[in-house]
């Protein structure tokens, strides 16, 4: 078991509210306050319910009674790492105390041998699709199921892989540019030709590409090609380099800064509903996650991290009124390039030491089949 605050298998980006900014740090807490601290957190992690000072008193591993509990209570409520959701109830973590417990107290490892195995067969089957799209899904499907949270995905449509390419000529000056990808997406794109182009450089464009398309993702197609016409060994006359010039210009034309986001699991966020707080807090949530481009800005952020990356409550905007986490990670090609983000999307109440290796794991695993 390794600290998070130590070097670790797996790196954990910077998040959005450093714990350091609301002034609370280890050496504000005794080992009897950071004891009980941790057990508030993981009581309320495990039940969802505030813990009075009368059965902390009974598991602490030092004897304590419970009125000496209720001092040390009061004093990590006025760092403001714990709260009363009513006046005669027990004690809950509040965000910045579950920030402050993630960062500075969780003790995290490897993922389980079961999850592993769970992951693993799950990718593993997901290789034998052609479909890219198919692959994260699943991949989504099976963290919702495993984490009984929302599977999210981002990926960026320009990570499609190709199956074919086709040049129609429309007008004496314009032709039409048909991408058939591997998972049977098409998408046609008008673009403009020289005058008088002769409709052979058209099928010589066509099957240049074709030659060189098949299963590589746009991007990679236009940086391998663009590079052999300026290299000079792409054996095409001028007319029809041009022409290929123009299509990948064309497609490209902002798909970079298209993403496809798939959600799973929504189902999984209605489990487990206490109160009429918790019903309002899912339909809240429900809401953010239907403003979809809130969450592709979200999950997009997390795509410039190196590491698994954790948002909690109010730390974003999205989810402020619905109380939920996200924690994600960022998968990569076969050029090692970050092309999208993977994770959950929960309650705060998140077994965080559990679903942190999860997601970093299955981000690997991802970007392992996405390398071939």
């Amino acid at each position: 078991m390794v600290n998070l605050s130590a070097n670790q298998e797996f790196s954990l980006a910077s998040h959005d509210v450093p714990i350091g900014a609301s002034q609370v740090g280890l050496a504000a807490l005794n080992e009897r306050s950071r004891e009980i601290f941790r057990r508030i957190v993981e009581s309320y992690l495990a039940t969802g319910e505030p813990v009075g000072s009368r059965n902390l008193a009974r598991v602490l591993q030092t004897p304590l009674s419970p009125a000496s509990v209720r001092n040390v209570m009061s004093d990590l409520e006025h760092l403001g790492l714990i709260w009363a959701p009513h006046t005669s109830a027990g004690r809950m973590p509040t965000e910045l105390g579950l920030r402050f417990f993630v960062d500075a107290l969780m003790q995290i490892g490897d993922i389980n041998e079961n999850d592993r195995r769970a992951i693993e067969s799950q990718v593993a089957s997901s290789r034998t699709s052609s479909s890219l799209e198919t692959v994260l899904t699943e991949a989504s499907q099976m963290l919702s199921g495993l984490t009984r949270s929302a599977g999210v995905v981002l990926t960026a449509k320009a990570n499609v892989r190709l199956k074919h390419i086709e040049f129609v000529r429309l007008e004496p000056e314009r032709a039409l540019a048909v991408l058939v990808a591997e998972d049977g997406q098409v998408e046609n794109r008008v673009l403009n030709i020289p005058p008088g182009l002769p409709t052979s450089a058209l099928t010589e464009a066509g099957n240049y590409l074709n030659s060189r398309i098949a299963g590589k993702a746009l991007q990679d197609v236009r940086a391998e090609i663009e590079k052999a016409i300026e290299e000079g060994r792409a054996e095409l006359d001028l007319l029809t380099q041009k022409i290929i010039a123009n299509g990948i210009a064309s497609w490209s034309g902002g798909d970079q800064d298209e993403r496809q986001l798939i959600v799973r699991g929504h189902a999984n966020l209605l489990e487990d509903l206490k109160a009429v707080e918790d019903l309002e807090r899912v339909r809240s949530l429900f809401d953010a996650l239907e403003t979809k481009r809130g969450v592709i800005d979200l999950l997009g952020r997390a795509e410039r991290a190196d590491g698994v990356r954790i948002f909690i409550g109010s730390e974003n905007k999205l989810f402020s009124l619905s109380g939920s986490s996200t924690i994600v990670a960022p998968y990569r090609d076969g050029a090692g390039r970050i092309v999208g983000v993977l994770g959950v999307i929960g309650p705060t109440r998140l077994n965080y030491a559990r679903v942190i290796p999860m997601v970093d794991y299955t981000a690997k695993m991802v970007s392992r089949v996405l390398g071939g």
